[in-house]
C-alpha cells in the first residue's frame, strides 16, 4: 500500500496580524513569511469554497486589509 501523503506545511502565522496594513506591505509580509498564494479580493468579490493549504486571502478596501483568512 502507497504512503499516505504529508500535506505541505503552513506557514505559523496569523491572518488577523495582518487587519489594517496597506494591502502591497502585506503582501509582501506574507511572501516573507512564507505564504505560498497571496491573493488581494475586492469587498464581495465572489470565489469558490475550496481550501488552498498556504494559500493567505485578503480583503481589502481603499488600500488597506480589512479582512485575512487562511485557504
Amino acid at each position: 500500500m502507497a504512503p499516505i501523503p504529508t500535506p505541505p506545511a503552513e506557514p505559523q502565522d496569523s491572518p488577523d496580524g495582518y487587519v489594517g496594513l496597506e494591502s502591497g506591505r502585506a503582501e509582501r509580509l506574507a511572501r516573507e513569511r512564507g505564504w505560498s498564494a497571496v491573493r488581494s479580493l475586492a469587498p464581495g468579490t465572489i470565489i469558490t469554497m475550496e481550501y488552498l493549504v498556504g494559500r493567505l486571502n485578503f480583503e481589502v478596501r481603499d488600500g488597506r486589509v480589512t479582512r485575512a483568512w487562511k485557504g
